[in-house]
C-alpha cells in the first residue's frame, strides 16, 4: 500500500515512521527541496496546487492525507476526484478559517470565547465592544504557532494591530481566564470506528507548544470525548482529530481544532500502546484501530530553535529523543523528546530536567 502525504515536515516524517512497520511505502508532495520526510520516500518536489503533480500523486498511490491544514482545501477537492482523501476537504475547510471555525462549533453546541467577525478597522472598534479587553485580534486564515495574532488591551493599541494583521479578514475573541489549556486527541475510521486518547495537558509560550503530558482519569476526560465525537459525526471525519480547548472552572472551551496528527500528541509514540501516527495510518487505510491506553506517566517536551545534545538529552532517565533534521533557526520546532516510566516521580523529575534544556536552548 501506498500513502501520499501533502507537506513534508516533522508530522509527515514521524507518520511514515510509523507506517513502514505496517509495510507502507510513502509518495511526499513539498515544495522545499529538503523536507524532512522527503529522505522516508519518494518526493514529488513542486506547489501543492501543481496539478500535473497531483494527478501523478492520485495515481501512484492508495490514499492521500496531509500533515497540515494550511494546503489549499481545493487541493483535497482536486484529489478526492482522483483517489481517497483522508480527512475530507470539508475538514480542511472549516479548520482554516477562524470564523468559519468558531460558527461551526456553535453550530454543534461546543463553547468558546466570545468572538466576533472583523473586515475592517471600524468593525474592530465595534468588535472589542462586544469581547472587552484583553481581546486577542486573529487573522482568518493562515495562522499557527501564534502567528497573526496581537492581545488588545486598550482603544489606543486597535489601530497597530490591525496594522499588524495587514488588514485582512481577521476575529477578534475574547480572553479567557483558563487554568490550564488542553488537548484530545481521536481517530476515526470510515466505518464509524472512534478510538479516544487520555486527555493532554497543554503548556504554551510565544504561541508555541512547549510541553505536553498525558492525564488519564482526568475529571473532563468525558466532556472533551463528547465535543470531539460531535465534530467527527458531523464531518464524517476518517483519520486522527486534536481539538484545542480552555479548561475554566471545570468547564471546557474550545479553542481550536486541527485535521491532522498533533503536536500535543507526540508522548504517544513511547506513552501510548498505538501511538496517534499509527492509528491515523490504520484509520485512513480502514484498519483496526490501536489501544489508545496510557503506559504510565507520559509526556513530551518540545525543543525550538535548537536541540541540546542528545549526550544530555539520552541521558536522562526513560527519555526518547526525535530529531526533525532541520536547519536551527529561531522559532523553528527542532525536535522534542518523550518521557514514559511507570513511577510518578522519576516521571516528574525527568520531564523538568528536559524543560529546563529546551530552555536554555531556547534562550541561547
Amino acid at each position: 500500500m501506498k500513502v501520499g502525504i501533502l507537506g513534508g515536515g516533522q508530522l509527515a516524517r514521524m507518520l511514515a515512521l510509523a507506517g513502514y512497520p505496517l509495510g507502507l511505502e510513502f509518495i511526499v508532495l513539498d515544495p522545499s527541496a529538503d523536507a524532512g520526510a522527503t529522505r522516508l520516500g519518494e518526493h514529488l518536489h513542486g506547489r501543492y496546487d501543481d496539478q500535473v503533480l497531483l494527478a501523478q500523486l492520485a495515481e501512484k498511490t492508495d490514499v492521500v492525507t496531509y500533515e497540515f491544514e494550511n494546503v489549499p482545501a481545493e487541493v483535497a477537492h482536486f484529489l478526492s476526484a482522483h483517489t481517497q482523501v483522508y480527512p475530507a476537504a470539508n475538514a480542511l475547510a472549516v479548520a482554516q478559517d477562524r470564523l468559519a471555525e468558531k460558527n461551526f462549533f456553535h453550530q454543534l453546541e461546543i463553547p468558546t470565547a466570545p468572538f466576533a467577525p472583523v473586515a475592517d478597522f471600524e468593525e474592530l472598534r465595534q468588535a472589542v465592544k462586544e469581547t472587552g479587553y484583553p481581546s486577542i485580534l486573529k487573522s482568518r486564515r493562515m495562522g499557527y504557532d501564534g502567528k497573526g495574532q496581537v492581545v488588545l488591551n486598550a482603544d489606543d493599541e486597535l489601530r497597530a494591530a490591525w496594522e499588524s494583521v495587514q488588514g485582512v479578514p481577521s476575529i477578534v475573541e475574547g480572553f479567557v481566564p483558563f487554568q490550564r489549556e488542553v488537548s484530545m486527541i481521536a481517530a476515526r475510521r470510515p466505518n464509524g470506528e472512534v478510538a479516544f486518547y487520555p486527555l493532554s495537558e497543554n503548556r504554551h509560550s510565544g504561541g508555541i507548544l512547549r510541553v505536553s503530558a498525558c492525564r488519564r482519569d482526568d475529571a473532563v476526560q468525558g466532556q472533551a470525548e463528547e465535543y470531539v465525537s460531535r465534530l467527527l459525526e458531523a464531518l464524517h471525519y476518517v483519520g486522527v482529530i486534536a481539538l484545542e480547548l480552555f479548561g475554566v472552572d471545570g468547564r471546557l472551551l474550545a479553542n481550536e481544532f486541527a485535521p491532522r496528527v498533533h503536536n500535543s500528541g507526540h508522548w504517544t509514540i513511547e506513552g501510548a500502546e498505538t501511538s496517534q501516527f499509527e492509528n491515523h495510518l490504520r484509520a485512513i487505510l480502514d484498519l483496526p484501530l490501536g489501544s489508545t491506553e496510557a503506559r504510565g506517566y507520559a509526556g513530551m517536551v518540545n525543543f525550538i530553535g535548537g536541540v541540546a545534545s542528545s549526550n544530555e538529552v539520552l541521558a536522562v532517565d526513560h527519555a526518547h529523543l526525535h530529531l526533525y533534521d532541520k536547519t536551527p533557526r529561531k522559532g523553528r520546532k527542532m525536535a522534542h523528546a518523550t518521557v514514559r516510566s511507570d513511577d510518578a516521580q522519576t516521571f516528574s523529575d525527568s520531564l523538568h530536567t528536559l524543560i529546563a534544556m529546551a530552555k536554555a536552548v531556547d534562550d541561547s
